[in-house]
């Protein structure tokens, strides 16, 4: 069979490609080993009938902020993509059994930051009003590739309207520790710890350089846009971008593993799947598949490519994580407030001391004594997702060893994490009764999935790192995933990598597999 582009993988970001060249009229195949398309973006009733579990990514926020979007809008949503606002974005609680949370009401959220500090609450407003200007020039370097005339365009233009000081300042920021951007801008320690939890959402601990644009991105983006989530699950983005490359001729061959990407003449051709069918590929090979199962699986040994391969080798996750989800006949009664139950996210991570430690621990290979938890509460925003009255709980276990070494609270004797998985889930669950008690008492049902069942079910997903690569400044902009290979290329002709390995990086902005697709029909 012959196409003009087969891609490898049927994640939002191959999609995305796909969608585009053939909306340019290529003829594309998508080829995915698993028998549902989506990667990290699935949804499944994994509990109990009618109990409707966004497996991996929860937020689409950065899905419906994305350029993809605002080309195909109209097209993706009759195709059925849908979407739900939440008016109530975050939260985080703490140990004296108070929450900060961030609302799009800006009189809400900072008037709850005031309670605490009348002089945060002015920086607040202070920060918010300043990333109304700073927003399309940061955004705007976030959707070029990198390096590319456009990114240098964006670079140009801020300095045109906000001057020197201001890339200067921006420079800071990008190099910038959460700690060190946050001492510098507030005094209260929940306010700081608030923000600080969204480092732990890529691999940024509150010392780790590089760490403050994405606190900074999210809590002003959440303040001022909202957070949204999938009508009926996170899925939405991946059917509606199916059925549209289905309607403009495109196909999608799920339950198929690409066994070999086919070169020919230092050039790829296609690729060999594992039942022994051949796809032909007369203009690119674009793999949304991490970088070194590629090259050290997809892709025989090269000599001319040695020094690319010894490189590509090298590349390293994040930490892993572990996913949990709970049917439950009732949301959580969490003891800081019922006003926490209408929140998107409650953020199980009370200080930077506590962050720094359970980054320490899992770093030297131990399981967390107190890991950090984002709480999702889809159904306080889209009641559909459960029978009526019923409630899912997504609970995402951040910063773990891909490989046991020990358990820090010295309780776990098992060292896989098939053994370790139950015990650790139920570490997990204590953790968040003690916020929130009586949720055992709520549980209809639950899925325990560990950092190897994450990468079992993805392998792009090495040692659970739901991140696809760590996003260290050693591994982002200009050297994601390998210095010289930023803008999807590969030194193999006609292949292309996108996907979380490559810039932008993890999310669900589908930025790679567009730009790609982008800079393939220019």
């Amino acid at each position: 069979m012959a196409y003009d582009a087969v891609v490898v993988g049927a994640g939002h970001n191959g999609l995305a490609a796909a969608v585009h060249l053939a909306a340019k009229g290529w003829k594309v195949a998508v080829v995915e080993g698993n028998a549902t398309a989506g990667g990290a973006v699935r949804t499944e009733e994994v509990t109990l009938p009618g109990f409707r579990h966004d497996l991996c990514a929860m937020n689409l926020s950065m899905f419906a902020g994305s350029a993809f979007l605002a080309q195909y809008r109209e097209e993706l949503l009759s195709h059925g993509l849908g979407f739900v606002p939440a008016a109530d974005c975050f939260a985080s609680v703490f140990r004296d059994g108070s929450y900060l949370g961030v609302s799009t009401d800006l009189d809400k959220t900072a008037g709850a930051i005031a309670a605490l500090s009348p002089e945060d609450a002015a920086a607040w407003r202070a920060m918010l009003s300043e990333f109304g200007s700073d927003a399309p020039h940061i955004f705007g370097l976030l959707g070029a590739p990198m390096p590319s005339l456009a990114s240098a365009r964006v670079v140009w233009k801020a300095w045109r309207e906000k001057g020197s000081g201001w890339l200067y300042d921006t420079a800071r920021m990008l190099l910038a520790s959460p700690r060190d951007f946050l001492d510098a801008r507030f005094r209260h320690a929940k306010l700081k710890a608030m923000m600080a939890a969204w480092g732990l959402h890529l691999d940024f601990a509150p010392d780790v350089a590089g760490g403050a644009l994405f606190p900074y991105l999210e809590s002003m983006a959440n303040q001022a846009f909202g957070m949204v989530i999938g009508q009926g699950g996170a899925d939405t983005i991946i059917k509606a971008m199916s059925a549209m490359l289905i309607a403009r001729g495109g196909e999608i061959l799920l339950g198929t593993a690409v066994d070999k990407v086919l070169v020919s003449g230092g050039r790829a051709t296609g690729v060999l799947l594992a039942d022994g069918r051949r796809l032909e590929a007369s203009q690119a090979v674009i793999a949304n598949v991490n970088p070194k199962n590629l090259f050290g699986k997809l892709l025989d040994a090269d000599p001319k490519r040695q020094d690319f391969d010894r490189k590509v080798s090298r590349f390293r996750a994040g930490p892993g994580a572990m996913m949990i989800h709970l049917a439950l006949d009732s949301l959580p009664d969490w003891t800081a407030g019922e006003a926490l139950k209408s929140f998107a996210y409650v953020h199980i991570a009370p200080d930077l001391e506590m962050m720094s430690k359970v980054y320490a621990e899992a770093a030297g290979g131990l399981l967390p004594v107190e890991p950090a938890l984002v709480v999702g509460q889809p159904t306080a925003i889209d009641p559909l997702r459960a029978p009526a009255g019923q409630h899912v709980l997504w609970v995402q276990v951040r910063v773990l060893p891909a490989e046991i070494v020990g358990d820090a609270a010295g309780e776990i004797t098992a060292r896989d994490w098939d053994a370790a998985k139950e015990a650790y889930a139920e570490r997990v669950i204590d953790i968040i009764e003690t916020y929130a008690p009586g949720l055992r008492g709520k549980i209809l049902g639950r899925s325990v999935v560990s950092p190897l069942d994450l990468e079992r079910g993805n392998p792009n997903l090495i040692g659970g790192d739901s991140l696809s690569g760590s996003h260290h400044l050693d591994q982002n902009f200009l050297f994601r995933p390998v210095a010289g290979y930023s803008r999807y290329k590969t030194p193999v002709k006609s292949l292309y990598m996108c996907g979380a390995s490559t810039w932008p990086g993890a999310g669900t902005g589908a930025g790679s597999g567009f730009l790609l697709a982008r800079m393939l029909t220019k």
